[in-house]
């Protein structure tokens, strides 16, 4: 229940600050309080590094039972091993407190990391000492050098057989200088560490150590305290939004100058600049991995408070009497966009309970609310075989958007979802697309067929040359560098949708991808990504063995005997481009006569299931995926054959 008390009407005040404040004393610094955000790419070690400093600070009991990556909370989060949302947790070290902000490495969750970095004063910079900087990499240092925060370089996994400390170090110079960094930035302080035991250490030779002493000196004296005006008017910046089942919902926020006091009168800013009267119900600061009520907080302090409805992120609490809010949040324009509506599948209604386009479309508005990267636009002429109510998602990249998908089933949904597809911009009345930035790995006897696929998908080479990381460390091997290459390419965004599939089939799973969003460049033009057709069911009934023994010859099945389908169901993928309408409901006929072959034995092989992100990535412009809280179903977006065949046989005449 989201409590309103205190909350009066919004009122038209001033936002001009008042002759009594004009003059404010200079800028002080709060030496007892350190605010960091942890960046680096996938799977480099930032939330293991943060359960290191949880350990060592004493923020666990000696007898509490704790996880690894305690920070990684989510279901989601656990089961993918990233880091989804930022989250932020406390420390204290010789009596000063360290607020730890944990943030994303992936691109697609940019706009979690874009907020994060609102909250802090400086960075860590984490680089894993075998596979280097990366694409995320990249991205998140760009954002973090954007706002001019200080950072420590921590070189991590230091203690793997493949590390190459010296060269790490070297390539992340480089990336300082490719991203334009200023001077005082490039000099940065450096640190070696194995965050899974526990150790850091000032020697680039180390491979040993005793605790993350060094880190927390280098925190303190090379990070700026927070800095605040005394007699400043309060400015508290809202950056996350949290929810509590007894007192609602919840704002994060950074105190920047002034003090909030719980239960005190204060002013919301909006984003359209009004000013509301509202009254905080309650104060929270966090402790470790705990929430504690609070009476106050200061500058620089990172808490939540609770007692105001409808509070968004990017606004500003500030001072009544003398309201100066604070930018609002800005993140980058999503890339990809899709579609979402209701099931409109024969086996609709028969595994979720939330089926409605009213449902689905509040869901996504309650999404808004903590996502600043997402939009959600409703479409006025939905395509043919798409529903009233359908609506466009917009977001980062694939993951992004399959992560949202994949909540929402899981809280009981019945989804209908579109084939992803780039947003286009218009810059100077031409048209661009968003283009990502790809890295691979991959062993010399696959170049060819890797930059053949890159080609074919309108990529464009910028470097290539020998890894001394070989696999990138995905499997912890020591080879020296020896047959692996590292290319690095840019291509359009929508060149990649289904293309990590191909990818790993062309490089046997041993090439490594990593890929970042770049910008915006002009139209590519056209492209074909996917090279096999579907085989589409053309009956309703469930999957016979008998039907499949004649069909796996010719095509890749994705059901298995018993399965239940439907016409216009996609079963399996064709080994030659086009469509395929088969009978996978086909049973044997029986009869008294015994068959030459009664008694031979024929295996079937089994069937390829796909994942949410796979099937995403597979599907063609006129399939969609039916999501459930059971099943992940491929379909057609008109289930009716005859008007399939009627519109491919107009669009082939179509000049």
């Amino acid at each position: 229940m989201t409590s309103t008390e205190g909350t009066a009407p919004v009122t038209e005040l001033s936002t001009a600050p008042s002759a009594t404040a004009a003059a404010v004393a200079p800028a002080t610094e709060r030496t007892d309080v350190r605010n960091v955000a942890i960046v680096a790419h996938v799977d480099h070690g930032k939330t293991t590094l943060v359960d290191a400093m949880l350990r060592q600070t004493g923020a666990f009991g000696a007898h509490q039972d704790v996880a690894e990556r305690v920070m990684d909370s989510g279901d989601l989060e656990r089961e993918k091993g990233i880091t989804i949302l930022a989250k932020n947790t406390s420390v204290t070290w010789n009596g000063i407190t360290v607020n730890v902000v944990d943030t994303p490495g992936h691109a697609d969750f940019g706009g979690e990391v874009e907020r994060a970095l609102t909250m802090v004063d400086g960075i860590v910079l984490l680089v894993d000492a075998a596979e280097g900087p990366l694409p995320q990499t990249r991205f998140v240092l760009r954002k973090a050098l954007a706002r001019d925060l200080p950072v420590v370089l921590v070189v991590n996994k230091v203690d793997r057989p493949d590390a190459r400390v010296s060269e790490v170090v070297d390539e992340v110079y480089e990336l300082f200088l490719e991203i334009d960094a200023k001077d005082h930035q490039i000099d940065f302080p450096i640190v070696y560490a194995a965050a899974r035991d526990g150790w850091a250490s000032l020697d680039a030779a180390a491979t040993s150590g005793d605790d993350l002493e060094p880190l927390f000196e280098l925190l303190v004296e090379h990070l700026p305290a927070p800095r605040h005006h005394e007699g400043h008017p309060l400015q508290a910046w809202v950056t996350n939004i949290d929810a509590d089942p007894y007192v609602g919902r919840l704002a994060l926020c950074r105190v920047v100058n002034g003090t909030l006091r719980k239960g005190r009168t204060i002013g919301l800013s909006r984003v359209d600049g009004t000013i509301e009267r509202v009254k905080l119900a309650e104060l929270y600061r966090t402790e470790a991995l705990e929430r504690v009520p609070a009476d106050d907080a200061g500058p620089g302090d990172l808490v939540a408070v609770a007692g105001i409805a409808d509070i968004m992120i990017g606004e500003t609490l500030v001072d009544v009497d003398d309201p100066r809010p604070l930018p609002v949040i800005e993140v980058d324009q999503p890339a990809l966009s899709m579609t979402i509506g209701v099931n409109t599948a024969p086996l609709a209604g028969s595994d979720g309970d939330k089926l409605t386009a009213r449902l689905i479309r509040n869901r996504l508005d309650a999404e808004l609310v903590g996502n600043v990267s997402l939009r959600v636009n409703a479409i006025d002429r939905p395509e043919a075989g798409s529903p009233p109510g359908t609506l466009e998602v917009q977001a980062r990249g694939e993951l992004q958007l399959a992560v949202l998908v994949e909540e929402m089933r899981r809280e009981g949904f019945e989804l209908t979802v579109g084939k992803p597809e780039v947003v286009i911009s218009e810059v100077d009345g031409k048209v661009h697309e968003p283009v990502e930035r790809v890295i691979v790995d991959v062993p010399e006897e696959h170049l060819g067929a890797v930059t053949q696929l890159l080609g074919s998908r309108k990529g464009r080479m910028e470097s290539m040359g020998h890894t001394s990381s070989g696999d990138g460390g995905a499997n912890g091997t020591t080879n020296g560098g020896s047959g692996w290459v590292r290319l690095e390419y840019l291509v359009p965004a929508r060149g990649l949708i289904g293309f990590r599939t191909e990818f790993l089939t062309e490089t046997r799973g041993a090439g490594v991808l990593n890929h970042s969003f770049e910008g915006f460049e002009p139209w590519f033009g056209e492209l074909r990504t996917r090279r096999t057709g579907s085989l589409v069911a053309d009956r309703t009934g469930p999957v016979t063995a008998y039907a499949l023994i004649n069909l796996q010859e010719r095509a890749e099945m994705l059901v298995g005997p018993g399965t239940e389908v439907y016409g216009g169901m996609i079963v399996g993928e064709n080994s030659r481009p086009e469509d395929m309408d088969v009978n996978v409901c086909k049973e044997k006929q029986l009869t008294n006569h015994r068959a030459a072959a009664a008694d031979q034995t024929v295996k079937l092989t089994p069937p390829r299931v796909l994942s949410l992100e796979q099937a995403l990535e597979f599907i063609a412009s006129d399939e969609c995926v039916e999501v459930t809280p059971s099943h992940v179903r491929l379909r057609k977006v008109e289930l009716d054959p005859t008007v399939r065949a009627r519109a491919a046989k107009a669009a082939k005449q179509s000049p």
